[in-house]
């Protein structure tokens, strides 16, 4: 079953629960605990159940367009995946779950690219999960108005209130009062800065680029476009079809591929790869000082790993374009096989793990070359 399928609709909305437990990642949920300072209705089953039920009688939820209701519903559903396997007791006694938001958005996104939900879809319930603590305090920090700018430019805050306004309401705790007045006062400071339901409106990407990259500016800061040449980053699983894309697109554009890089050093990937990006680096500063353009080609699938290749072309003040290529889940793991160079499967899984979606306030420009199953 497809969980495009667990979404209730009208007139009688209601969800299918016993179906839901044909899901092992729904059925590792029961039994893991939670902090009773905060979560006293029990382990996250439970609470993710209260979160539903809350959802679908909300008249703000009922009354969406069907994919934006499709979406809200599968973040809910979502939103506390990771936390079987990030869940753990501190020696005061609390129940902590470090880091639940960010790695169940990477859960996510591997269980929905499994289950062939569209490209967009799939990425618009990840950010709603990645972000979906957000306005529980973002209003009490004095970085209150970067927080909801940046957020804008993935997901759309007035959704990611919903999911919020549902996850507070679907438990048992002493504050959540409180946690409903941050969630109005985070969709206020939202329709104060015109992004409630659409990205705030930079007056160009260079602004946009600049904002991300220095906390002391506004985003009234004017921007001078003094970037000297453009360089193309790609992001992608292997096996996704970045080289493929690099040959009926680039042309004579020089490339700088880590692929190649390993196969002169003789590296294999599930080896350190210190060698192979010191060298990589090195080339990408010849052209760099000459303003030459150039392709960046590796995997590039954590913000990490493009992060330093998006630094040092900064530096340089270069005009980046990333470049995200995916496929399906069955040609990637079929293209890989084919490979002459085939990643190992520990390799893969390990930047499965680490796989985030390449956002607008990391570069310049985001393409996206996506091959969609049909559903």
């Amino acid at each position: 079953m497809s969980l495009l399928n667990l979404v209730p609709d009208g007139p009688s909305w209601r969800v299918d629960w016993k179906a839901m437990q044909e899901f092992d990642w729904i059925r590792a949920l029961a039994g893991c605990r939670q902090d009773p300072e905060w979560h006293a209705e029990g382990d996250v089953w439970t609470h993710t159940r209260m979160t539903l039920e809350v959802l679908v009688a909300l008249v703000a939820w009922r009354t969406l367009p069907s994919d934006e209701r499709t979406v809200v519903f599968l973040a809910c559903m979502l939103h506390d995946a990771s936390k079987p396997v990030r869940t753990r007791l501190e020696p005061d006694g609390h129940i902590v779950s470090p880091g639940h938001s960010r790695h169940g958005a990477i859960r996510a996104r591997q269980i929905l690219w499994e289950d062939a939900i569209p490209f967009a879809l799939r990425e618009q319930v990840c950010g709603l999960i990645h972000h979906h603590q957000i306005p529980f305090f973002a209003v009490d920090r004095k970085d209150a108005e970067r927080i909801a700018v940046g957020v804008s430019q993935i997901v759309r805050p007035d959704l990611l209130s919903l999911v919020s306004e549902a996850d507070a309401r679907g438990r048992i705790c002493l504050d959540q009062q409180r946690l409903l007045d941050n969630i109005a006062l985070w969709s206020e400071l939202c329709r104060e800065l015109q992004c409630l339901d659409a990205p705030y409106r930079f007056p160009s990407d260079h602004a946009r680029f600049l904002y991300f990259r220095d906390v002391r500016r506004t985003v009234h800061t004017p921007a001078w476009d003094d970037t000297r040449n453009l360089v193309i980053i790609m992001s992608g699983l292997p096996g996704a079809g970045k080289d493929r894309w690099i040959r009926e697109k680039m042309g004579d554009v020089p490339i700088i591929s880590l692929d190649d890089i390993r196969e002169k050093l003789d590296i294999l990937p599930g080896k350190p790869q210190g060698r192979v990006i010191q060298e990589a680096r090195e080339r990408a500063k010849v052209f760099l000082r000459a303003g030459q353009p150039f392709v960046w080609n590796a995997t590039n699938v954590s913000i990490e790993m493009r992060g330093r290749i998006l630094n040092l072309c900064a530096d340089y003040k270069a005009y980046i374009r990333i470049v995200y290529v995916e496929s399906t889940h069955a040609r990637i793991w079929d293209q890989n096989r084919r490979r002459d160079r085939a990643v190992p499967e520990a390799v893969m899984d390990r930047l499965i793990g680490r796989w985030t979606v390449p956002s607008p306030t990391e570069a310049h420009e985001i393409c996206f070359e996506v091959e969609d199953s049909p559903k």
